[in-house]
């Protein structure tokens, strides 16, 4: 019989949980869903979510750091409507599975931290050296930066270990 590690006694959880929680309340619904909502940020209307600060927010990076973000080709759009379909609902299943120590987030865990690192890895290839490479690179390489690292080593803490929350009792 298995039981739980209480989440105190896993401190390297509190920032996976942390990851889940940025993507879910900012990065995925609100900077990600604004690329959806509005097709065309130099000619568009203000849409109820997400809220205009936001949408400022958001167009502010794309024109001054981010041409991607700005210009959002087919494939750019595609990555976001995979964060909004797949990569949202797992952050919230996450959450809830690293809060309480359910084991079944392992295998999720590792299909969607694959195809998160494969996304970021895509981007980031063509804002170095594609045709519309960033602005400010190193900046726009940090900012991108945990979504490199936390896939990395949530696939490396889940294949480490078959139990990642839990102890033989």
């Amino acid at each position: 019989m298995r039981t739980v590690v209480p989440l105190k006694q896993r401190p390297a959880d509190y920032l996976y949980i942390g990851f889940f929680l940025i993507n879910i309340l900012f990065i995925t619904y609100i900077v990600d869903l604004e690329q959806l909502v509005i097709t065309d940020p130099s000619n568009f209307t203000y849409p109820l979510w997400p809220l205009p600060f936001f949408v400022d927010m958001v167009h502010w990076w794309g024109a001054n750091f981010d041409p991607l973000q700005w210009l959002r080709p087919m494939w750019w759009k595609a990555t976001i409507w995979l964060d909004v379909i797949l990569f949202g609902p797992y952050y919230v299943a996450a959450v809830y599975a690293f809060v309480k120590g359910k084991e079944w987030i392992r295998i999720p865990s590792f299909i969607i931290m694959s195809i998160l690192f494969t996304n970021v890895f895509i981007i980031c290839s063509e804002e170095i050296c594609g045709a519309t490479p960033a602005k400010n690179l190193p900046l726009v390489l940090l900012a991108n930066a945990p979504w490199f690292l936390v896939p990395v080593f949530m696939i490396w803490k889940m294949w480490k270990n078959e139990h990642p929350f839990t102890t033989e009792a």
